[in-house]
């Protein structure tokens, strides 16, 4: 599978290329613009290495990928275990700013199932972390779950609330097209940053005074909220393997999703290494093409 465009916060054009690993390879991101130096990026919480507007991973040499957590979202969200992701820049691209185009394009690649079950983290106890006005909790619960909660000042937004199963019918229907957004007010001020470089309303729900600034519209009548859900899937899927339990987050962020990840896995008495052994969750993998 192969897809470009640019990148949010970089601006910069950028390929990716993800091709089928061998099992228990996990996700693997490969910059194949390093070629001085150790460049694969393993695709897990230890990695992190900023969480300011999104999430990068990077590896003891130094080389980082950015953004990864929609493309993250989109594998946890159709169950894909495995996987060798060669990206020729520093972020991974924005695409349309939600998921949909990454799910598109591995439907169309083609998933191949396993033989072997699915190998899963058990939540066990409840686990709670918070950082500033924000909080997230691990829940042991039969299935993967995600609950989110968000409040928000502008009119358009206010308080809106999430909660959805983590399966790929439901991710692909109701999550998976979710934009990230942005204020307008903000924008200057990212720039200034070195930050949303590649932003605009074809990659972004925009806010303004106004309302929404998109001629467009919305696609769900609470899109952000959704997305909030979208982001926090892909920053747990650094775990390295789908999560049994429910995640509940208020007014959550790359931080805190991060945060809350390391704190559970930190807890040896807080979760445990299961198989999923329901047909339907098979270890899943990209197919050869």
């Amino acid at each position: 599978m192969v897809c470009a465009g640019i990148g949010l916060h970089s601006g910069e054009r950028v390929r990716i290329v993800l091709q089928p690993a061998s099992a228990g390879a996990g996700i693997t991101f490969v910059r194949t613009d390093v070629t001085d130096r150790d460049n694969r990026i393993a695709a897990r919480a230890h990695a992190v290495s900023e969480l300011r507007l999104g999430t990068t991973i990077c590896n003891r040499a130094g080389v980082s990928v950015a953004t990864v957590e929609h493309l993250m979202a989109a594998l946890a969200g159709l169950g894909v275990d495995d996987a060798l992701i060669e990206v020729d820049g520093s972020e991974i691209p924005v695409m349309d700013g939600s998921s949909a185009p990454f799910v598109k394009l591995i439907r169309q690649v083609g998933l191949q199932s396993r033989a072997a079950p699915r190998r899963a983290i058990q939540v066990l106890k409840p686990v709670t972390v918070e950082m500033d006005e924000r909080r997230a909790s691990f829940l042991p619960a039969l299935k993967p779950m995600i609950e989110v909660e968000i409040a928000f000042e502008h009119a358009a937004v206010g308080r809106q609330s999430c909660i959805f199963d983590v399966t790929p019918e439901i991710f692909s229907a109701d999550i998976a097209g979710a934009r990230t957004f942005g204020f307008r007010k903000d924008y200057d001020a990212l720039l200034a940053a070195g930050l949303a470089r590649g932003g605009s309303m074809d990659n972004a729900v925009v806010l303004d005074e106004t309302g929404i600034a998109n001629p467009e519209g919305l696609r769900f009548e609470d899109e952000f909220v959704r997305h909030k859900a979208l982001d926090a899937l892909g920053d747990l899927y650094l775990a390295g393997a789908p999560i049994i339990g429910r995640y509940a987050a208020e007014r959550p962020g790359h931080a805190i999703n991060n945060l809350a990840l390391r704190t559970l896995l930190d807890d040896a008495t807080a979760w445990k290494w299961v198989n999923m052994r329901d047909e339907a969750r098979q270890d899943v993998a990209l197919a050869h093409s």
